[in-house]
């Protein structure tokens, strides 16, 4: 487990941009954390860290963006409205898996049946407006 703590919305994205670094093909991270936790800021620095240079937004209403023209694509997708397996099939999620690139799941609880075993998860705990203590966990990123 690896734990950070950060003081504004640019020092989550600079974590985030640091672990992209060991990200590999086909890694999930899975989110966790409430509503203005910095999931997509976290998701921001993903993209960033992985040489994407275009701008990057919560996938609320389309459940799925893709930043491509880094060193691996990033899959940024948010299950809030997912209730079940028929709502999971319908944003492609099991093709994404399969696709080289790596997921970033806003709201991963809520699928956390359809989630690999070797996901990394991610929670994001807001401590103040502009605070955030940040958990990662899983494969790699116990050390």
């Amino acid at each position: 487990m690896q734990l950070f703590h950060t003081t504004s919305e640019s020092e989550t994205e600079a974590v985030a941009a640091s672990l992209a670094a060991k990200l590999q093909p086909g890694d999930v991270i899975a989110f966790r954390g409430g509503l203005g936790a910095g999931k997509t800021a976290f998701a921001r620095g993903l993209a960033t860290g992985l040489g994407y240079t275009g701008d990057v937004s919560s996938p609320t209403f389309a459940l799925v963006h893709e930043y491509r023209g880094g060193r691996l694509p990033l899959y940024h997708f948010d299950m809030y409205r997912v209730e079940d397996w028929q709502g999971l099939y319908s944003t492609g999620f099991f093709d994404y898996l399969e696709s080289g690139g790596v997921l970033a799941v806003e709201w991963s609880e809520n699928i956390e049946n359809a989630l690999p075993e070797n996901a990394i998860a991610v929670t994001i705990q807001r401590v103040s407006e502009t605070e955030r203590t940040i958990t990662v966990e899983g494969g790699r990123f116990e050390a």
